[in-house]
């Protein structure tokens, strides 16, 4: 018995310093990517304030841009989101909406609304896709093609619009997804200044939930009040006003969220596409590209551009919300071990040697120690090797750092773009940012190993997709989990 007390004394105090020892190191990181995220944001702010609302429209070199949709069984929204893609001021542009082999009326519901015809279309014999049936324009929207496709998933889906495009750029979009009249002129800023390097980029994603939505265009921006999309809309303006914009100042930008990027279309060609044995393609699809150009020793850029918005609505209960954020761990996971021989390889520049192995101890090895130190408190508690005020100072210490790096997140948002105009949405925001350090954090810890053991289980899974339309949707959203934010 004695023995089995001296090692079980002897595991927690080498575990209380290696998790002091882990913190330190990630804590740091963060710091350092909000301190970058700081100049970055400077830098974006200026540049946007220099830029007259007519230039857009006087360059007469802009890229031709294909918005792509992939669509299952998206009846309830595919209709608004469309409106929202068609009203976007954008000099050169296709809509490619993929009907992924709906059983709903999806393509029915594009029928009624877009007035469809069939047309003749040269499909490429190489396209890595599901077989596609038929292809129709609309006969009121000249820009509007709907793609009709045997079922293949979300990556196959963007394949069949990659490769019957003819345009230079391709944007990835979710179906449930609005986006800023303005968005796409302002996303695809990095190929105007830098034509030769930029390959993608990406923007922001904001929460939709309860926001005044007229013909497919927010008309008025509202901050849920409801605890769960509230949260959710703290986390986004933390990921992306800060973990993205620091990344973004390194040159080391791993993430751009399939909701809403922009890609170079025949350098994406040219990698195979997107892969169908992933559940996070966009994730998988950037390091794809940086380790493709890299090999080539090619000067290139991968960009966040902070001001262009698309808005999608988030789960609302926790049953949807844990099936999505334990989707993307699973694929999370399974993106690094695709890419594992990249993490501190200097062939692979700041991505291989820096960004990514610190993405990787952060994001997923982060939740997975907070949740062994949960287990170890009481086993420590137990066998009296508890010091209580240490185990305070420390708490407060993580949860203060915690709360400031979510403050930090909000109050660039509040100084730079402010779509949250009224002070009592910042005072929300505000009090979400300590909120979630009381339950919600220790909720996300568990269903990151409840993710982990759905992997080791082979689970590949997307589950059911529940729409109810915009203004109210219990559902599962694809855009990207937050990255970077020290959450």
């Amino acid at each position: 018995m004695h023995t089995l007390r001296h090692l079980v004394l002897t595991v927690l105090a080498v575990s209380g310093i290696l998790v002091v020892g882990y913190y330190a190191i990630i804590n740091l990181f963060y710091f350092t990517i909000h301190a970058l995220a700081v100049r970055e944001l400077q830098d974006d702010v200026r540049e946007a304030s220099y830029d007259p609302p007519f230039r857009p429209f006087s360059a007469p070199s802009y890229p031709g841009v294909a918005v792509i949709v992939p669509a299952y069984n998206e009846e309830a929204t595919v209709v608004e989101s469309l409106r929202s893609m068609l009203s976007l001021n954008y000099p050169d542009m296709e809509i490619v909406v993929v009907n992924d082999g709906s059983t709903d009326t999806t393509l029915e519901t594009l029928r009624d609304n877009f007035d469809l015809e069939t047309v003749e279309a040269s499909i490429p014999l190489e396209v890595p896709s599901e077989p596609i049936h038929d292809v129709y324009r609309s006969t009121i929207y000249e820009e509007l093609l709907v793609v009709d496709k045997e079922n293949g998933g979300k990556s196959d889906a963007l394949n069949a619009g990659l490769w019957l495009t003819d345009k230079e750029l391709f944007c990835a979009v979710d179906s449930d997804t609005m986006i800023d009249r303005e968005g796409l002129l302002q996303i695809v800023q990095p190929f105007l200044t830098e034509p030769t390097k930029a390959v993608a980029s990406g923007g922001t994603i904001r929460v939709a939930n309860e926001c005044v939505i007229e013909d497919g265009v927010v008309e008025e921006v509202r901050l849920p009040k409801t605890g769960l999309p509230g949260l959710q809309a703290m986390e986004y303006l933390r990921a992306f006003y800060s973990g993205r914009l620091g990344m973004n100042r390194l040159n080391g930008l791993i993430l751009i969220s399939g909701a809403f990027g922009v890609f170079r279309t025949d350098l994406v060609r040219e990698i195979g596409g997107y892969r169908h044995d992933t559940i996070t393609e966009d994730f998988d699809v950037v390091m794809r590209l940086h380790r493709l150009l890299r090999d080539r020793d090619q000067e290139y850029s991968v960009d966040f551009v902070p001001e262009p918005v698309a808005w999608t609505e988030v789960p609302d209960n926790r049953r949807v919300l844990s099936r999505q954020r334990r989707r993307w761990y699973r694929g999370m996971i399974e993106t690094v071990r695709t890419h594992g021989d990249m993490l501190l390889n200097p062939r692979y520049g700041r991505v291989g040697i820096l960004i990514f192995p610190l993405f990787v101890l952060a994001e997923v090895f982060g939740r997975l120690v907070e949740g062994l130190g949960y287990v170890l408190l009481p086993v420590a508690w137990y066998y009296g090797a508890l010091n209580v005020e240490y185990f305070l100072i420390f708490f407060l210490l993580t949860t203060g750092f915690g709360v400031f790096l979510s403050w930090f997140g909000i109050f660039s948002e509040a100084w730079s773009f402010n779509r949250y105009e009224r002070p009592g949405q910042i005072l929300r925001l505000l009090w979400y940012g300590v909120l979630e350090n009381f339950g919600y954090r220790q909720w996300k810890t568990l269903v990151a190993w409840h993710g982990l053991f759905e992997y080791l289980r082979g689970d590949t899974t997307w589950g059911v997709m529940e729409r109810s339309g915009f203004g109210g949707a219990d559902e599962e959203s694809d855009s990207e989990p937050p990255d970077g934010t020290g959450d």
